[in-house]
Formats: C-alpha cells, structure tokens, sequence
C-alpha cells in the first residue's frame, strides 16, 4: 500500500530558514533524515521526496461564479506551511505511522498520512 507524507513547518520558521543559510541544527536534522531515506531506500519502502517551492510563489486556482480564477499566493494566511512530501510504499497503516513518527522525531515537525487510492487500496 503507498501513503503519501505531507510535512508542515510553522511559516515563521520558513520564512527564516529560506531567508537565511540553514543553521546547524536544521543542517544536522536534515542530516538525520537522509540517514533514515537510506534505510527506506534499502528496505524498498522509499517512493519519491520532494521539497516544496515558498508558498509566495503559489498559485491557488479556484472556481467561482463567472468560471476558474487563478491567483498568486496562498488562498489563505497560514500558520503552517506545506514544506514537503514524500511517498512510501509499506505493507500497512501501522508500519506508515512507525516510518513517520521516526521521521517527526528526527525533523521535529508534524507529518500527516494519507493513504493513496490505488488497486491495492482498501
């Protein structure tokens, strides 16, 4: 079964962090993680990670009463920020939520899991 991760940061340390050079703590966190990517490459539970673009470089693409509006930015003030995703392939919920709670550990920030809708989705 794939789940995707979503990882969210509170935008005030977004905005910090990409206005600046990483500090040592992000840089060893992240450090951490490309440790623990390994591991899930070598156990064939690794998919696809990415990091995300600024939300000031978002488009929101809504409809509306006259048709489709694209507009720059978020559609609204956030307090966290969409800062990445990955994609795993494991064999249940259970194992997602071990793989993510050792990567909220390592990265201190909180991760949702969705399951993504496939043949093998139940």
């Amino acid at each position: 079964m794939k789940f995707l991760l979503l990882s969210y940061t509170p935008a005030q340390s977004w905005d910090a962090e990409t206005a600046d050079v990483p500090g040592e703590e992000a840089l060893a966190a992240f450090a951490a993680y490309q440790k623990f990517e390994a591991e899930l490459r070598e156990s064939g539970e690794f998919v696809l990670s990415e990091g995300l673009g600024h939300p000031a470089v978002t488009t929101t693409v809504r409809k509306v009463d006259d048709g489709v509006v694209a507009t720059d930015g978020p559609f609204a003030e956030l307090k966290e920020v969409l800062a990445s995703f990955a994609i795993i392939e494991c064999s249940s919920h259970e194992r997602a939520r071990d793989i993510v709670a050792r990567m909220v550990d390592v990265l201190g920030e909180p991760m949702e899991i969705r399951p993504i809708m496939g043949d093998d989705f139940a």
